[in-house]
């Protein structure tokens, strides 16, 4: 059964963490708008029929279910110049970049199933306060529900994954981070709270603040501040 708990409830209370690794679509930035037209031009191409479920898992992972092998990097090489030519209406989500911000370099990083050009665009086209680590599909080709890309986003900051936050909108993304060993909240939008296996779900990263302290990060809990 998945785990879910009212912003009201922090079941992280008393504990600490040494660094956060975030998603990025869905949970930093709402790109579904664009992802969605780019993935409905390539399936009309290919006169394949996308499952929209598939949000989270890198695209590698869903065009090998739906053409020939023999085609499947002429297919990425497709949705990928789609994605990155439809970079409108992408928007940062609420309190996200306010989120990222309040957390020193160091302890903080993206891990996204994207290729390293597209999230760079949609992290330009958004104005999101990128962190320094981004690590992308093209640096672990063994993406979300697998571990490695948040082990790697770890090992690149330099601390233990059971030391670290994942925050994550899809059980594909909550599902990594658990097999690292990670902490994981869950942020409500992609999918509901009850699709949501996580330590902590949230409603939205407005309802989440990260104290840094000598300990380590702090989470807390509670309605935005107006």
């Amino acid at each position: 059964m998945p785990h879910t708990s009212s912003t009201t409830d922090n079941v992280l209370q008393g504990r600490t963490f040494d660094a956060v690794l975030f998603d990025m679509d869905g949970t930093l930035i709402d790109s579904t708008p664009a992802v969605n037209r780019a993935w409905a031009t390539w399936a009309s191409e290919w006169g394949v029929a996308k499952n929209d479920t598939a949000h989270g898992r890198p695209a590698r992972d869903i065009i090998e279910e739906l053409v020939p092998a023999d085609r499947v990097d002429e297919a990425i090489a497709r949705v990928l110049t789609l994605e990155i030519q439809d970079t409108n209406d992408i928007t940062v989500l609420p309190g996200a970049a306010a989120l990222m911000l309040s957390l020193p370099e160091a302890r903080r990083a993206i891990v996204t199933s994207c290729a390293r050009p597209l999230a760079v665009a949609r992290l330009a086209a958004s104005a999101f306060p990128a962190p320094e680590v981004i690590v992308t599909i093209d640096d672990t080709p063994l993406g979300k529900p697998n571990p490695e890309p948040f082990l790697t986003g770890a090992a690149r900051l330099g601390f233990d994954p059971l030391r670290c936050l994942v925050i994550e909108d899809a059980p594909a993304g909550l599902q990594a981070g658990r097999s690292a060993g990670c902490t994981t909240i869950g942020v409500v939008g992609t999918y509901p709270a009850a699709g949501l296996d996580a330590d902590l779900i949230v409603p939205g990263l407005d309802h989440l603040r990260i104290e840094v302290t000598e300990a380590g990060l702090v989470v807390h809990v509670g309605p935005p501040e107006n």
